[in-house]
């Protein structure tokens, strides 16, 4: 007797939930991203316990009628591909017809949906059809998924606490709705408003909206384009960063995307000029040929893969760092202020993003618009803003033999002596490092390395690394070394050790590439040399580190990406004694 059976519909579905359905923030998803597809200029999501008892989605979309009501149930039921070319110019947000079939099988739906005749109200409860009745002509479309997961109890169990999942959902919200700044959003929780978007195309009011005003007055504007792909979007100052990369949102074709290698491009740009354990504030919006990215890699379609993600990553790599050579990165110490919507300044500064706005949109920098054709951007006249060097400071002390004081005419400044000497020491290192002298120490007793065999075959490829960089290395033994010659600009009495460190960083970067290897390097030589705190030191050598600062490319930023500098403007100094607003 024959034991394969083709499963039961309903079976297979509660199975593709598994898939599909993860979590509340996963209905939440696949419901308003229908909502997009449907054309919507205002979408309200209302939960109800952080969606566990009730997730309830309003749109004004196009609606659908009595036919497609029901149909849009049924596995692989889809109006977003045809046949398999289709799967290959993706335009929508949803194609896969998965989603409503998995969701109705393991909760209970409600949907009331309209073209602006007739309406049709569809019940099913746990993928069997309960109601199937006219209903009210509001055009759009009004889901309701109640007790999720009730009929799987297992999965119930597995739900996070409300917190948690309310978290999750409120996240995608803020993403979609920075993807989506044409749209009016709105997410309630058991009446609470979280979020509340305009849905004028202002992509900075969102991101005001998501992060603060205080983020905003801190966001940058980029934009560049190849032949295939075109980026616009926001990205932070270096002094703005948080403690996970979920902070960095990459949207592609209105889809908000996973990619591990273009996240790590973005954060990279920031090398150096950040704490490596901290993560910027990105919104970057990338636009491409449908055909050049694949989404049908996983059912939540979050992850995708590129066609040439190579040139994607160095287009976003330039734009980041090309703006970051651009800006004078002081931080200026301010008194912190909350801006809530009754506030005068809070007025100020949306009336000043509406104004950056248009004056962007008039130059033809911002164009967030979906259903307009793709137009060649005709830019003007462009000025390239010039880097401002470090100002001209005149030092006045040191403070506990670690930050130096000095002022000008705008106010006063600190400098951390040990910050400032490790980014003189980084560039100069890297300099020295990419044009090797043929000058060489060798040193009475040559410097033996063991390996373990898989970083012998490592090694064995990149030998000719620490040659082209002013080593004299060989073979010795079986899974060993010998460095007979070292280039003059080791830091003497620590040789041994900077060489070790040399080969690790050989061994164990990945992705391994030259530039990367003189970046690791010269980062690690650079912290040794550095002047310590607590270590005074005499005028000539402040004025020394203020010269030798003023000549590097980036004066700003230790290699780790701490501050070198900090300012005080007068103002603020001021303030901090309440002597603005006295007369002397």
């Amino acid at each position: 007797m024959s034991k394969i059976k083709v499963m039961d519909e309903l079976l297979a579905n509660k199975i593709a939930a598994g898939e599909v359905v993860e979590k509340c923030a996963s209905v939440v998803k696949e419901l308003v991203e229908n909502s997009i597809d449907a054309g919507s200029k205002e979408i309200k999501v209302e939960l109800k316990d952080s969606g566990v008892a009730e997730i309830k989605v309003t749109d004004d979309g196009s609606g659908m009628d009595k036919v497609d009501a029901l149909a849009c149930f049924s596995r692989h039921a889809t109006s977003k591909i045809v046949d398999e070319e289709d799967l290959y110019h993706i335009n929508t947000l949803g194609f896969r017809g998965e989603a409503l079939a998995s969701i109705a099988s393991v909760s209970k739906v409600d949907l009331k949906t309209s073209m602006g005749d007739v309406g049709t109200h569809i019940v099913i409860n746990g993928g069997k059809v309960i109601t199937n009745e006219p209903c009210e002509a509001r055009k759009g479309t009004i889901m309701t998924v109640s007790e999720l997961f009730y009929n799987t109890p297992a999965r119930l169990k597995h739900l996070r606490s409300l917190n948690t999942e309310l978290a999750n959902i409120t996240d995608y919200m803020n993403k979609l709705a920075m993807a989506h700044p044409e749209i009016k959003f709105i997410l309630k929780n058991n009446d609470n408003t979280i979020l509340n978007t305009v849905g004028d195309s202002n992509l900075l009011k969102v991101i005001g909206n998501v992060y603060g005003m205080n983020i905003v007055k801190k966001m940058e504007y980029i934009a560049g384009e190849t032949d295939d792909y075109k980026v616009t979007g926001y990205m932070s100052l270096p002094e703005i960063t948080r403690g996970t990369r979920n902070v960095m949102t990459t949207i592609v074709n209105g889809r908000v995307v996973r990619n591990q290698e273009l996240l790590k491009t973005i954060n990279d740009s920031y090398h150096s000029y950040k704490h490596e354990t901290r993560y910027p504030v990105v919104v970057l919006n990338i636009e491409l040929d449908p055909s050049l990215v694949d989404v049908n890699i996983h059912p939540t379609k979050m992850d995708v893969k590129f066609g040439k993600l190579e040139e994607l990553n160095e287009l976003i790599g330039n734009l980041i760092q090309k703006k970051l050579r651009e800006l004078t990165l002081i931080p200026e110490i301010k008194e912190e202020v909350e801006y809530k919507k009754e506030d005068k300044n809070y007025e100020e500064i949306v009336l000043s993003i509406d104004r950056l706005w248009s004056e962007n949109k008039k130059e033809g920098l911002i164009d967030f618009s979906k259903k307009e054709e793709k137009k060649e951007i005709k830019e003007e006249k462009k000025e390239e803003k010039i880097k401002e060097e470090l100002p001209d400071l005149y030092p006045v002390g040191v403070v506990h033999g670690t930050y130096i004081i000095c002022q000008n005419e705008k106010g006063m400044y600190l400098i951390d002596q040990h910050a400032a000497k490790e980014r003189i020491n980084y560039e100069k290192f890297k300099v020295e490092m990419g044009k090797p002298s043929k000058d060489k120490i060798y040193p009475i007793f040559p410097y033996v390395i063991e390996l373990s065999a898989s970083e012998a075959i490592i090694m064995r490829e990149r030998m000719d690394i620490l040659r082209e960089i002013g080593f004299e290395v060989e073979e010795i033994g079986i899974n060993s070394i010998v460095i007979k010659a070292h280039p003059t600009w080791l830091i003497k009495d620590y040789e041994e050790e900077q060489i070790r460190k040399i080969v690790e960083i050989v061994l164990e970067t990945k992705d391994f590439s030259i530039e990367k290897f003189r970046e690791s390097a010269a980062t690690m030589m650079s912290c040794k040399q550095a002047i310590k705190a607590n270590e005074y030191i005499s005028p000539e050598e402040v004025e020394k580190v203020l010269d030798d600062l003023r000549h590097c490319n980036n004066p700003f930023n230790c290699p780790h990406g701490r501050p070198t500098i900090i300012f005080y403007s007068n103002y603020d100094l001021e303030k901090l004694f309440k002597r603005t607003g006295f007369e002397i």
